[in-house]
Protein backbone atom coordinates (compact mmCIF):
# COMPACT_ATOMS: atom_id res chain seq x y z
CA UNK A 1 0.00 0.00 0.00
CA UNK A 2 1.26 3.49 -1.14
CA UNK A 3 0.70 6.68 0.22
CA UNK A 4 -1.74 7.91 -2.50
CA UNK A 5 -3.70 4.88 -1.90
CA UNK A 6 -3.89 5.76 1.57
CA UNK A 7 -4.81 9.46 1.13
CA UNK A 8 -7.39 8.18 -1.03
CA UNK A 9 -8.79 6.03 1.09
CA UNK A 10 -9.43 9.09 3.19
CA UNK A 11 -10.56 11.11 1.02
CA UNK A 12 -14.34 9.97 0.75
CA UNK A 13 -14.57 9.49 5.01
CA UNK A 14 -13.48 13.29 4.94
CA UNK A 15 -15.76 14.19 2.00
CA UNK A 16 -19.01 11.97 3.96
CA UNK A 17 -17.95 14.08 7.11
CA UNK A 18 -18.01 17.36 4.98
CA UNK A 19 -21.74 16.36 3.13
CA UNK A 20 -23.12 15.38 6.48
CA UNK A 21 -22.11 19.11 7.85
CA UNK A 22 -23.38 20.68 4.36
CA UNK A 23 -26.54 19.16 5.72
CA UNK A 24 -26.32 19.73 9.40
CA UNK A 25 -25.99 23.46 7.96
CA UNK A 26 -29.18 23.17 5.46
CA UNK A 27 -31.17 21.83 8.69
CA UNK A 28 -29.92 25.37 10.41
CA UNK A 29 -32.97 28.01 10.87
CA UNK A 30 -31.91 31.47 9.52
CA UNK A 31 -34.31 34.31 9.23
CA UNK A 32 -35.31 32.39 5.27
CA UNK A 33 -37.38 29.79 5.07
CA UNK A 34 -35.99 26.47 3.70
CA UNK A 35 -37.40 23.04 2.59
CA UNK A 36 -34.62 21.07 4.89
CA UNK A 37 -35.97 22.73 8.24
CA UNK A 38 -38.93 20.13 8.11
CA UNK A 39 -38.16 17.33 5.72
CA UNK A 40 -36.79 14.92 8.44
CA UNK A 41 -39.05 15.85 10.90
CA UNK A 42 -40.82 12.22 11.96
CA UNK A 43 -44.38 11.72 11.57
CA UNK A 44 -46.62 9.11 12.36
CA UNK A 45 -48.64 7.25 9.65
CA UNK A 46 -50.53 4.18 9.25
CA UNK A 47 -48.48 3.29 12.73
CA UNK A 48 -45.05 4.12 11.03
CA UNK A 49 -42.99 7.19 11.57
CA UNK A 50 -41.93 8.38 8.03
CA UNK A 51 -39.88 11.28 7.25
CA UNK A 52 -42.44 14.56 6.49
CA UNK A 53 -40.67 14.57 2.92
CA UNK A 54 -41.85 10.94 2.36
CA UNK A 55 -45.68 11.88 3.08
CA UNK A 56 -46.16 15.53 1.85
CA UNK A 57 -44.86 17.89 -0.65
CA UNK A 58 -42.64 21.04 0.91
CA UNK A 59 -42.29 24.58 -0.03
CA UNK A 60 -41.76 27.95 0.59
CA UNK A 61 -43.94 30.26 -1.51
CA UNK A 62 -42.53 33.25 0.55
CA UNK A 63 -39.56 34.26 1.95
CA UNK A 64 -40.43 33.43 6.07
CA UNK A 65 -43.40 30.77 4.82
CA UNK A 66 -43.06 26.82 4.44
CA UNK A 67 -46.27 25.10 3.08
CA UNK A 68 -47.00 21.72 3.37
CA UNK A 69 -49.49 19.57 1.24
CA UNK A 70 -49.90 16.49 2.27
CA UNK A 71 -50.75 13.28 -0.41
CA UNK A 72 -53.22 12.07 1.37
CA UNK A 73 -55.27 14.48 3.21
CA UNK A 74 -55.76 11.92 6.11
CA UNK A 75 -51.98 13.02 6.92
CA UNK A 76 -53.30 16.62 8.02
CA UNK A 77 -53.24 15.88 11.69
CA UNK A 78 -50.31 13.61 12.28
CA UNK A 79 -47.94 16.29 10.30
CA UNK A 80 -49.33 19.51 12.10
CA UNK A 81 -48.38 17.17 15.41
CA UNK A 82 -45.53 16.31 14.20
CA UNK A 83 -44.39 19.90 13.40
CA UNK A 84 -45.56 21.03 16.78
CA UNK A 85 -43.36 18.72 18.21
CA UNK A 86 -40.37 19.88 16.29
CA UNK A 87 -40.14 22.61 18.06
CA UNK A 88 -38.90 25.11 14.88
CA UNK A 89 -39.92 28.18 16.54
CA UNK A 90 -43.48 28.75 14.30
CA UNK A 91 -46.42 26.91 14.88
CA UNK A 92 -48.38 25.24 11.80
CA UNK A 93 -51.40 26.91 10.64
CA UNK A 94 -53.80 24.06 9.34
CA UNK A 95 -56.41 24.54 6.34
CA UNK A 96 -58.58 22.05 4.44
CA UNK A 97 -55.46 20.62 2.17
CA UNK A 98 -52.42 22.28 4.05
CA UNK A 99 -49.67 23.50 7.10
CA UNK A 100 -48.63 26.42 6.83
CA UNK A 101 -45.60 27.54 8.85
CA UNK A 102 -44.84 31.59 9.49
CA UNK A 103 -41.11 31.76 10.56
CA UNK A 104 -40.62 35.09 12.74
CA UNK A 105 -38.06 37.33 12.77
CA UNK A 106 -34.97 35.85 14.48
CA UNK A 107 -33.96 37.77 18.01
CA UNK A 108 -30.64 39.08 18.73
CA UNK A 109 -30.77 36.38 21.44
CA UNK A 110 -31.36 33.71 18.76
CA UNK A 111 -29.18 34.29 16.44
CA UNK A 112 -26.33 34.18 19.08
CA UNK A 113 -27.19 31.22 20.48
CA UNK A 114 -27.11 29.97 16.26
CA UNK A 115 -23.46 31.20 15.69
CA UNK A 116 -22.62 29.03 19.13
CA UNK A 117 -24.82 25.93 17.36
CA UNK A 118 -22.71 26.62 14.23
CA UNK A 119 -19.14 26.87 15.71
CA UNK A 120 -19.95 23.78 17.58
CA UNK A 121 -21.00 21.52 14.19
CA UNK A 122 -17.73 23.25 12.55
CA UNK A 123 -15.43 22.21 15.38
CA UNK A 124 -16.75 19.29 15.35
CA UNK A 125 -16.73 18.05 11.40
CA UNK A 126 -13.01 19.25 11.51
CA UNK A 127 -12.69 17.00 14.74
CA UNK A 128 -13.55 14.24 12.53
CA UNK A 129 -11.39 15.00 9.64
CA UNK A 130 -8.27 15.37 12.18
CA UNK A 131 -9.27 12.17 13.06
CA UNK A 132 -9.08 10.55 9.81
CA UNK A 133 -5.69 12.44 9.05
CA UNK A 134 -4.10 10.39 12.42
CA UNK A 135 -5.45 7.25 11.27
CA UNK A 136 -4.04 7.84 8.04
CA UNK A 137 -0.59 9.10 9.07
CA UNK A 138 -0.72 5.99 11.67
CA UNK A 139 -1.19 3.78 8.88
CA UNK A 140 1.78 4.73 6.84
CA UNK A 141 4.43 5.20 9.91
CA UNK A 142 3.21 1.37 10.30
CA UNK A 143 4.20 0.49 7.09
CA UNK A 144 7.52 2.71 7.17
CA UNK A 145 8.22 0.95 10.93
CA UNK A 146 7.38 -2.70 8.75
CA UNK A 147 10.15 -1.31 6.32
CA UNK A 148 7.64 -1.52 3.15
CA UNK A 149 7.70 2.11 2.53
CA UNK A 150 10.34 4.67 2.54
CA UNK A 151 10.95 7.39 5.19
CA UNK A 152 10.48 10.02 2.11
CA UNK A 153 7.48 8.18 0.72
CA UNK A 154 6.20 8.89 4.00
CA UNK A 155 6.73 12.36 4.81
CA UNK A 156 5.12 13.21 1.21
CA UNK A 157 2.06 11.30 2.07
CA UNK A 158 2.04 13.08 5.28
CA UNK A 159 2.08 16.23 3.41
CA UNK A 160 -0.04 15.14 0.49
CA UNK A 161 -2.77 14.15 4.01
CA UNK A 162 -2.05 18.10 5.08
CA UNK A 163 -3.16 19.48 1.46
CA UNK A 164 -6.52 17.15 1.76
CA UNK A 165 -6.89 18.82 5.39
CA UNK A 166 -6.43 21.92 4.16
CA UNK A 167 -8.66 22.00 1.20
CA UNK A 168 -11.30 20.25 3.59
CA UNK A 169 -11.10 22.93 6.54
CA UNK A 170 -11.04 25.64 3.98
CA UNK A 171 -14.58 24.59 2.91
CA UNK A 172 -15.48 23.86 6.25
CA UNK A 173 -14.80 27.37 7.29
CA UNK A 174 -16.40 28.72 3.80
CA UNK A 175 -19.38 26.85 4.30
CA UNK A 176 -19.32 28.42 8.35
CA UNK A 177 -18.56 32.09 6.75
CA UNK A 178 -21.65 31.81 4.41
CA UNK A 179 -23.80 30.59 7.50
CA UNK A 180 -22.80 32.92 9.92
CA UNK A 181 -24.07 36.03 7.11
CA UNK A 182 -27.16 34.41 7.06
CA UNK A 183 -27.94 34.26 10.55
CA UNK A 184 -26.58 37.91 11.10
CA UNK A 185 -28.30 39.53 7.76
CA UNK A 186 -31.54 38.40 8.21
Amino acid sequence: MDTKTIISNTRPKCEKALDFFTKELAKMRTGHATPALVEDVPVEVSGQKLPLKHVASISCPEARQILVQPWDHSHLEPIEKALLKASIGASPITDKTSVRMHLPQLTQEFRKSLLKVLGEKQESCKQIIRREREEAWGTMQDLARKGEMGEDEKFRGKEGLQKMVDEMTKRIDELTTRKEKEIIET
